[in-house]
């Protein structure tokens, strides 16, 4: 489950910088039988795991039911899904709903496959804007996100109480590196993230690149520098192990499983193992460097309606993806999927349900979009010039400052 999630989390972006440059495999099935009413429409997600018994499965095809025909869904791999659409809306072939991961939505809506939500009529009054804008390119909207998660701390309150840290004491970058200090004095590790050289590594980073105040159009700032030193320094004296440059978000979960941390970056999607791990454990958000919650990415998919040769199928299509997208429809997926919903109504009802929820509503309140600030199909070319920065740093192999000043001559040079 945690690789499938993180595939679907982080794989898009990676594919997107693929397919700019031309990479397309696969092929696309039909939109099924013509006309607005009655017939059969196709609805394309990133679920592969969901069979025809899941909830998820069950939900498509009510909401299909209710609009009055019926929903063939197929789930695929966030990569194979983003090919398979690219070529279908070549050929003229999409499916007639398609959810994608939100960094995949600038690139299908550059290739011309989806329909606006100006042009489709779907109503995203109600989602918050941060989130929304994932789904936006050149002051257009392209679909209505599902729900979201993104990234915080988690912390093991043991190891803290050890040290004599208050976790409440933790406001910026440094009272987080003394905390971190204590810890380790007292036997103990600081703090493990994921540093790896793909787009969870840049994933992991954003936060405290973007809470230095850095801007993605300038690897090389000053605030970037801040930034990628404070991730050295922490390795250079011990308070991160060696290992984060290899470790997926898997592998250094694993890690912060082991009890012996004082904190963890991860995501929504490992409630489940904290508490299967036994760990007595808080959550907090990224701090910025000056204090306040850093912005941190979000995932998550995007309900998004491709272009169809017969316009008359909108009608329909819309009212299956309303009702994927009401707010009781937000409550149960976003819970089945460890999503956040994204709008204020179904957070209220998620928390109700369930109060632990609470500082991850905080945290999305507080997250950005990777291709936000209109990056487009610009971020994965950006992505991998960062991460590729953070490695050759965190290695030694270059001083934060040259391998940032490396990453931008390159990012320029791609994004032209």
């Amino acid at each position: 489950m945690i690789t499938k999630k993180t595939s679907r989390l982080l794989g898009a972006a990676v594919v997107a910088a693929a397919v700019v440059a031309g990479v397309a495999a696969c092929s696309g099935s039909g939109s099924g039988s013509s006309g607005s009413a009655g017939g059969t429409y196709t609805f394309w997600d990133p679920y592969p795991q969901f069979d025809a018994s899941a909830d998820w499965t069950k939900l498509v095809e009510q909401c299909g039911t209710e609009a009055g025909v019926t929903v063939k869904r197929t789930g695929y791999d966030t990569s194979d899904l983003t090919n398979k659409a690219l070529l279908a809306g070549q050929q003229g072939s999409s499916p007639d709903l398609l959810l994608v991961d939100n960094p995949v939505v600038s690139t299908l809506a550059e290739a011309g496959i989806l329909t606006t939500t100006s042009e489709n009529k779907l109503d995203t009054s109600d989602i918050q804007k941060n989130i929304l804008a994932a789904g936006q390119l050149d002051g257009k909207t392209y679909g209505v996100p599902i729900g979201a998660n993104t990234l915080a701390l988690y912390y093991n309150k043991a190891v803290l109480s050890a040290a004599g840290v208050d976790a409440s004491s933790i406001k910026d970058w440094s009272t987080l590196t003394d905390a971190l200090a204590k810890v380790t004095a007292a036997g103990k590790k600081g703090i493990t993230f994921s540093a790896i050289g793909t787009e969870e590594g840049s994933f992991q980073f954003l936060p405290w690149f973007w809470g230095s105040g850095a801007d993605l159009k300038k690897l090389d700032s000053d605030k970037a520098e801040k930034a990628l030193t404070l991730w050295t320094d922490w390795v250079k004296k011990g308070y991160a192990p060696n290992s984060v440059i290899n470790n997926t978000q898997t592998t250094s979960w694993q890690e912060f499983a082991t009890g012996d941390f004082a904190f963890g970056e991860n995501g929504t999607w490992q409630l489940g193992n904290v508490k299967k791990a036994g760990i007595d454990y808080g959550i907090l958000s990224i701090p910025a460097m000056d204090g306040g919650a850093a912005p941190a990415p979000t995932g998550g998919e995007f309900m998004t309606l491709p272009v169809q040769k017969d316009t008359a199928r909108y009608a329909t299509s819309k009212k299956i993806a309303e009702c994927l997208t009401s707010t009781k429809s937000f409550v149960k997926t976003d819970t089945t999927l460890s999503y956040i919903a994204p709008t204020e109504a179904a957070q209220k009802e998620q928390v109700a349900a369930n109060p632990e929820l609470q500082p991850w509503v905080d945290a999305v309140a507080a997250a950005k979009g990777r291709t936000s600030d209109n990056l487009g199909t610009k971020y994965p070319k950006i992505s991998k010039e960062l991460w590729t920065a953070v490695q050759n740093a965190l290695s030694g192999a270059q001083s934060p400052a040259d391998a940032l000043k490396a990453a931008q001559t390159a990012a320029a040079a791609a994004t032209k």
